[in-house]
């Protein structure tokens, strides 16, 4: 019996995979269904392949670095390379057929028109208010949200059938949504399509395509011309056309970052603050982590126990908890830090709106959220010293002082180098904090940008990408592989140091 599980469980498993590739190539992902093809040949041939046996093991760690890590990382990359906006997210196969399918209500009279219930389906009944003309259509199963080409025909009064009584206008409201993605077709050709919620009304189509491409305004006879150079349809007179297209900009959006002054200003000055914030992050959490480790092993403290499980707490709290409690402390009028300064001093400090406070505030809730984990790094450290040191230290008379520059820092300080530098590593991508905190505000004034003074790199890509009015995803991309290389070259550091630190 057991013979069977691994087989009936990939078989399984494969058919899941082939109807998840058929629902992509029918989506219009021809890409990204040769791609899951790919995958999927290749996981039948390593699973049912005796000289493929030994990669079993590996291939699912292998498929997940795929999929989850270089898929993303290289679509992410070619985005950077594109215009992929809000205004720009179709291909440019479907910006025009958008533009074809666009109709125009022609100036003729409509038809009234009524919806009947015929057991699960409806009929709708139309009539002509100049010549009385009434025309029917077959059951129709609506709420399908699929648009649909219906012919009408006139209604035989001798083999009519027996309507029932037409719909109150508050079904006919919840059936809009469906009602409105139907094309009538009359005998004579032409198209109707709903107008109002009693009537359908003659259309015709606003562009057709000529045998060159572009596209002709059949009303005026002007002609519209994709370009590829900004992704648009345009008109004569240079008017874009929406929807835009996807189209290849090449460096466009990287010069962008360092050319155009709207972009350039904004980025140098997050990116130098991105540096500051993660550098006096790390020096903050590492240097409190070490005096209180230091602390905590001193052997005269008593309840040290109870200090380490307090100490400790902050890192136990999820945090994005611990940043929401801190942002209500941290309110300018309501907030318990503001209280306690006006009872004492008389002052209530602007957190959120003063941009050097704001930055304070970012620091002070990082140094929380990131001294327990120093804490409990540079403890276990300190214990691994040699207690025959502090005891030698102790006969020369040295004090607490001595001790700790001349004998704990220097050892702890090479073991704790790498951690550090992936902590500037994680701080330089500290979205998390700054959206929940901040936001990235106060925002600049001399930028239209969605750029704060509190922001980092991270979260200008972040609000450029989602925020923005435009929502630039190819700037955002290109944004981001910038960061990716930073991130990486901060990681190659960090790895050299490992090693000469095994060395």
């Amino acid at each position: 019996m057991r013979k069977f599980i691994g087989p009936t469980v990939l078989t399984i498993s494969m058919a899941l995979g082939l109807y998840l590739l058929f629902m992509l190539y029918i989506s219009g992902q021809t890409m990204l269904a040769a791609v899951f093809l790919g995958l999927l040949t290749l996981t039948t041939f390593v699973f049912t392949s005796p000289r493929a046996y030994a990669y079993r093991y590996l291939f699912p760690g292998i498929t997940a670095v795929i999929v989850f890590v270089l898929l993303p990382m290289v679509y992410t990359v070619s985005i950077g390379f594109t215009n992929f906006s809000s205004r720009n997210l179709l291909t440019y196969e479907r910006a025009t057929q958008y533009l074809l399918d666009e109709t125009q209500r022609v100036e003729s009279a409509g038809y009234a028109m009524t919806v009947h219930a015929d057991n699960k389906e409806y009929r709708l009944r139309l009539e002509s208010p100049d010549t009385g003309e009434v025309l029917l259509t077959q059951p129709l199963a609506l709420k399908r949200a699929v648009p649909l080409n219906v012919e009408v025909t006139p209604l035989d009064p001798v083999q009519a059938p027996v309507l029932a009584p037409p719909l109150p206008i508050k079904d006919i409201i919840a059936l809009q949504k469906d009602l409105k993605l139907l094309t009538l077709i009359l005998p004579n050709r032409i198209e109707l399509r709903m107008v109002g919620l009693r009537e359908f009304g003659p259309v015709a189509h606003v562009y057709k395509q000529l045998p060159d491409k572009t596209l002709k305004k059949i009303a005026t006879g002007e002609l519209v011309t994709p370009n590829f150079k900004t992704g648009f349809y345009e008109m004569p007179d240079g008017t874009k056309l929406e929807p835009g297209f996807k189209v290849n900009v090449g460096f466009a959006n990287f010069v962008k970052i360092f050319s155009d002054e709207a972009f350039r200003g904004p980025f140098l000055r997050i990116f130098v603050w991105t540096i500051v914030f993660a550098l006096i992050s790390v020096a903050t959490t590492t240097g409190l982590g070490m005096v209180l480790a230091v602390l905590l092993n001193w052997d005269a403290l008593r309840f040290r126990g109870l200090y380490r499980t307090l100490l400790f707490l902050p890192y136990a709290v999820p945090g994005f908890i611990s940043i929401l409690v801190f942002k209500g402390l941290f309110n300018n009028n309501f907030g318990e830090i503001n209280l306690v300064l006006d009872a004492l001093f008389g002052i209530k400090p602007a957190w959120f709106s003063d941009t050097t406070l704001a930055k304070a505030m970012i620091l002070i809730v990082n140094t929380w959220l990131g001294y327990p984990y120093m804490m409990v790094v540079c403890m276990g450290l300190i214990k691994a010293i040699p207690s025959d040191l502090y005891e030698a230290s102790a006969l020369a008379g040295a004090g607490p002082l001595t001790n700790f520059f001349k004998i704990t820092l220097p050892l702890i300080i090479k073991p704790l180098t790498p951690l550090m530098v992936a902590s500037l590593g994680f701080n330089f991508n500290n979205f998390v904090l700054i959206s929940l905190l901040t936001g990235g505000r106060p925002d600049f004034l001399d930028t239209t940008l969605p750029a704060g003074t509190t922001d980092l790199l991270v979260s200008y890509t972040y609000r450029i990408a989602f925020e923005d009015s435009g929502q630039n995803f190819g700037l955002a991309a290109a944004i981001s592989t910038l960061i990716f290389f930073l991130v990486a070259a901060i990681s190659l550091v960090n790895m050299r140091l490992t090693r000469m630190n095994k060395a």
